[in-house]
């Protein structure tokens, strides 16, 4: 069913992560009766991706569209996360507006700074949502007025200073225009996302001229393109022409063309300017392509997202233990893979080195956005070698420069002396410090990436779980020296072979044990944490020795403290520039770098 540009609306839904973008989603798909009555739908309907799931945020931009009267509404629910911010950067083009949703007790933070900026440059005029006002310490008219303050700081027009708003709870499912109104559905965010949001530009008769956003993959289909129709419109059997990056031209003709209703994507006759569609049929299509009339071809200036900060080297597992639980472990592989990868995602940048061969290097906006492409891998049966990252200096007349991060530090008030000397430490300069009546601390740092890295798991345990560190990317600087890393040394196992609960508990005194009784070691593996500063080469496979000679009290009793075990990203943290985290399909080792023999 084609639509008029008079009845679309295009929107995104931006927010700083876990201020409830995808569950007000949810609220919007149920009260649009896409489902049935008896239907059963689960919760975070978007976050598709096992690891969305798993992780509880969202990774990847998606779309969708539901009816409201006689309006059909296509909403794309962005992530929240700064290391994605490339997915929001691509997707503004699509749509005429954005939902910007803000914590009603949190307020505006660093990620809500940096999407509301690239919406207010792309010339949009937001609709502000206060949401999770149902909490018990909600402060909605606080964090409007913070809100307006942020818009003023970030250089918005008189027009778009004029924004629309509400107030929302997406967990209970209700929306008001004023904080007394009777909170019954989301039928005001409905009624003004139709009234305030203004319809698609574009000519259904001009000639045809579109430009992916989004790529996706069909076993069937091949790739798909995904975006919005800025001029004319198409069928399936159409002939295209399609202009890539070098600007390289080839005609293609489409096999079908999409479009969403509610979860569900569903083949539609035709679709005309101002729609969101997918369009197959086009191989090697890409994210910034054109595709335009072969009769009347224009060329669309391509898609820029913001350059990297961090880097990290992939190398072939090389480790005793390479082979045992991946099927792919090979060079080309790996490359293999990678390609596949630089051609869908353009906001990681993939290089693969003429004088190491043995060496990928991969750059992406943080530690995060690197690890969920290397959890990925893991997942399909790739064995790798990963190296510490590193931040991508730039050079500007003969200076060496490094970005800065805007960091934003929630902890108990109690903890805050041992934050600010550690961050300190590490080249911070605090901006701001403000404290609740409720004890809790809100902490603003400014300070190179550099000194954030390796910093999240000592968080961690700082805090003991209780503090929230949040990080955006502010801009470069002048190189700030040397800024000290990890100051314990780690144990190093000397022999393969099982470890055991007599050796462990000799070492345990020593440090803090990564590995349990009976797990497999070699030599070189990391196995603990040593106390001091130095590494220490132990035998963690050492037995007992026996004798035929037994007295009471002779033997201890062996009481042994949990393991410290490490996730993906915690160990690509935690490592050191001699040190290697070994990814497989079955476990995730660290181990020392092997030393080149001359």
């Amino acid at each position: 069913m084609s639509f008029q540009r008079k009845y679309i609306r295009n929107i995104a839904i931006i927010a700083h992560i876990d201020h409830g973008k995808t569950t007000l989603l949810d609220a919007l798909l149920k009260q649009s009766h896409i489902f049935r009555d008896n239907q059963q739908v689960s919760e975070r309907m978007m976050d598709s991706f096992d690891q969305e799931k798993e992780r509880g945020i969202t990774i990847f931009a998606k779309q969708t569209s539901i009816m409201y009267h006689d309006y059909k509404i296509n909403i794309v629910d962005t992530p929240g996360h700064t290391d994605f911010s490339a997915e929001v950067e691509r997707v503004l083009g699509m749509v005429n507006s954005v939902l910007l949703l803000v914590d009603a007790q949190e307020g505006p933070m660093p990620q809500t700074r940096f999407v509301l900026s690239r919406a207010l440059r792309a010339g949009l005029k937001p609709i502000v949502v206060i949401n999770k006002i149902d909490r018990p310490h909600a402060d909605p008219d606080r964090v409007l007025e913070e809100t307006f303050d942020l818009f003023i700081e970030l250089g918005a027009t008189d027009e778009q200073l004029d924004f629309s708003h509400c107030y929302a709870s997406g967990l209970t499912g209700f929306a008001i225009k004023n904080l007394e109104d009777p909170r019954v559905d989301m039928g005001p965010l409905f009624d003004m996302i139709v009234e305030k949001v203004p319809a698609p530009e574009g000519d259904e008769n001009a000639p045809f001229l579109f430009q992916p956003a989004m790529i996706y993959y069909d076993e069937y289909l091949g790739r798909q393109a995904c975006g919005r129709i800025l001029n004319g419109s198409v069928k399936k059997g159409d002939s295209l022409l399609h202009i890539d990056h070098e600007g390289n031209t080839k005609k293609v003709s489409i096999s079908r063309v999409e479009g969403h209703v509610g979860l569900k994507r569903t083949e539609i006759q035709q679709a005309s300017a101002g729609d969101i569609v997918l369009l197959s049929g086009i191989q090697g299509v890409t994210i910034g392509d054109t595709l335009t009339d072969p009769s009347n071809p224009v060329r669309l200036p391509p898609i820029h997202v913001g350059e990297p900060v961090m880097s990290i080297d992939i190398r072939v597992n090389s480790s005793p233990f390479a082979g045992r639980s991946g099927k792919y472990v090979t060079m080309n592989k790996l490359k293999y893979r990678l390609e596949r990868e630089k051609e869908t995602n353009i906001s990681l940048r993939i290089e693969f080195s003429q004088d190491d061969q043995d060496v990928i290097t991969v750059s992406g906006r943080g530690e995060l956005h690197l690890s969920v492409l290397i959890e990925t891998m893991r997942r399909e049966g790739f064995e790798m070698s990963i190296a510490k990252p590193k931040v991508i200096f730039k050079k500007e007349n003969e200076q060496i420069l490094e970005p800065l991060e805007r960091t934003l530090v929630e902890v108990p008030e109690a903890f805050c002396g041992k934050i600010i000397e550690e961050l300190s430490r590490r080249k911070g300069e605090l901006q701001h410090l403000a404290t609740s009546e409720a004890g809790l601390s809100q902490l603003e740092f400014l300070i190179p990436t550099r000194g954030l890295m390796g910093f999240r798991n000592s968080f961690l345990t700082m805090t003991r779980g209780l503090g929230i560190l949040t990080s955006i990317f502010d801009h470069y600087i002048l190189h700030k020296g040397t800024i000290s890393g990890r100051r314990q040394g780690v144990m190093v196992a000397t022999c393969a072979g099982r470890t055991t609960g007599y050796a462990s508990f000799q070492l345990q005194e020593r440090g803090t044990l990564f590995v349990s009784p009976g797990d497999e070691v070699y030599e070189g593996m990391v196995v603990g944490e040593h106390s001091r500063d130095n590494d220490l080469t132990v035998n963690i496979t050492k037995e007992k020795h026996m004798t035929n000679v037994r007295a009471a009290g002779s033997d201890e009793n062996i009481i042994l403290t949990p393991p410290r075990k490490f996730t993906l990203e915690q160990a690509i943290d935690y490592i050191q520039d001699d040190e290697l985290v070994e990814v497989t399909p079955a476990c995730i080792r660290m181990r020392k770098m092997p030393v080149q023999r001359k």
